[in-house]
């Protein structure tokens, strides 16, 4: 028998699709604030931080990323003219380059660690006892949003699907 939608399953689907832009929004104001660039920047220089060899393609970037390729090269494009990340020439197919964090890079993404996390401190943190924020981490589960084992050193993650769902720091995925 086919289930009625509820008008409490309704209610939560707006929050559900309201609430992210609206957090994320006021973290990205914060960030600007205390002098930083987009919060993209730091989600794509830690990414390449994270990588072995602290290199990614640029297809891998972007599917860590989760991003559409034209921001993703508008991005890299960016990263690179401040000197934040390098481009370099695949040895195997010339045709391929990889995008390298440098010095500079990985010392921005930590300066802008401290921004990034007070902002979710005071946007998300303070408003959830660590019982509810571990609640909403397990009913986001149920939909799908597995966001892993965040400690906040942004090294622990699981996967939401077969791809890694990368915690930021501490901060699962967006």
């Amino acid at each position: 028998m086919k289930r009625k939608l509820s008008s409490e399953a309704t209610a939560a689907w707006i929050r559900l699709m309201r609430v992210p832009s609206r957090v994320l929004d006021c973290v990205e104001q914060d960030l600007k604030k205390a002098g930083f660039p987009p919060l993209a920047w730091y989600d794509a220089l830690l990414e390449l931080s994270r990588a072995p060899s602290g290199e990614l393609r640029p297809v891998e970037l972007e599917r860590q990323m989760l991003i559409p390729q034209y921001s993703t090269s508008r991005l890299i494009d960016k990263l690179v003219d401040e000197g934040l990340a390098a481009r370099r020439e695949c040895k195997i197919d010339k045709r391929g380059q990889f995008v390298e964090i440098t010095e500079a890079g990985r010392e921005l993404q930590k300066r802008m660690w401290n921004a990034y996390s007070a902002a979710i401190d005071k946007h998300v943190g303070s408003k959830l006892s660590d019982a509810d924020a571990t609640r909403l981490c397990g009913l986001l589960d149920r939909l799908g949003c597995a966001c892993g084992d965040a400690k906040g050193d942004g090294k622990n993650e699981t996967k939401a699907d077969s791809k890694t769902a990368p915690a930021r720091d501490g901060v699962p995925a967006r």
